[in-house]
């Protein structure tokens, strides 16, 4: 399948996928922000409120909060309610960690702008690169 973009970045977690990317402008914290047992943005006037992050690329400029978003990672993996990927403008240690320990595959340094929510994208943290398979919306 042909690329309509190639983005390059870094891989922080390896890891290869497929899926429908969930963009958002803003940072998340996954304490308070992201509900362990839904998978659902809870974090008031967030621009992903009430989306799930369930099978999605998730892709933001990059993470807050407290360490404790670690282990929030780890049990959305655990309920089968993770994000495939996490793209990221800059890899927080607290988003980095929670990816480890979650088996998520991770990239960082990429322009998150240039991906919106629906594109079709693929991300291959093994050489850091995702690509938009299939716009979201038609060109025009």
């Amino acid at each position: 399948m042909k690329s309509l973009k190639v983005l390059r970045g870094r891989g922080i977690v390896e890891g290869r996928c497929v899926a429908e990317a969930l963009v958002s402008k803003k940072p998340i914290s996954f304490l308070g922000g992201v509900d362990p047992t839904t998978g659902k943005v809870v974090e008031r006037n967030h621009d992903l409120h009430g989306a799930c992050v369930k099978d999605k690329v998730l892709c933001f400029p990059h993470g807050h909060g407290s360490t404790v978003g670690s282990y929030v990672l780890y049990s959305l993996a655990k309920n089968g309610l993770a994000p495939k990927a996490i793209v990221n403008r800059w890899a927080d240690p607290v988003i980095v960690v929670g990816a480890v320990i979650a088996n998520i595959p991770m990239v960082d340094g990429v322009d998150v702008s240039q991906i919106k929510t629906g594109d079709l994208v693929e991300v291959d943290a093994y050489k850091g690169i995702v690509k938009v398979l299939e716009s979201a919306q038609a060109e025009g």
